[in-house]
């Protein structure tokens, strides 16, 4: 079965406590669950994970792309921000699909540009912890049609 490695930014380790008004109720250990079930299903093998470092993310990017079919990503804040995470979504020649639990758009003005969404293949946002199973449909469709 493929691997998909599902990545998590900053603060994502907060979610259930976290403005749960914006982000949900449910915990990350929710939505890994989730997201093992849903790859399950699509013959997918999920290797889920979180860091609040954007280097230990960068690490993961240049580890995927030796051993895995492709990415989920919800970098958090790094969205904005990263040009390394940026440069390493290019450098990897494995599909990424950049995602958010909110609708970044109808948030802050800060939040309206990824630095990720050029370099990635799409972006899910809005549908709180749906947005990863979107993102696991996506990227399975992309392995579909790359045979």
């Amino acid at each position: 079965m493929p691997t998909i490695f599902v990545l998590n930014g900053p603060n994502l380790n907060m979610l259930g406590k976290r403005e749960p008004g914006i982000y949900g109720g449910q915990t990350l250990a929710d939505i890994e669950a989730m997201c093992v079930a849903e790859g399950e299903k699509l013959g997918l093998t999920i290797d889920f994970r979180q860091t609040n470092h954007e280097g230990v993310l960068v690490d993961w990017f240049h580890e995927a792309s030796d051993s895995v079919a492709g990415i989920a990503v919800n970098a958090g804040a790094y969205t904005h921000t990263s040009v390394a995470l940026h440069d390493a979504t290019r450098a990897i020649g494995i599909p990424v699909v950049e995602l958010h639990l909110s609708n970044v758009h109808a948030r802050e003005e800060f939040r309206h540009k990824s630095m990720l969404a050029p370099a990635a293949k799409g972006v899910i946002c809005g549908f709180g912890a749906q947005s990863y199973i979107l993102a696991l449909n996506a990227l399975n469709t992309l392995l579909q049609t790359q045979k």
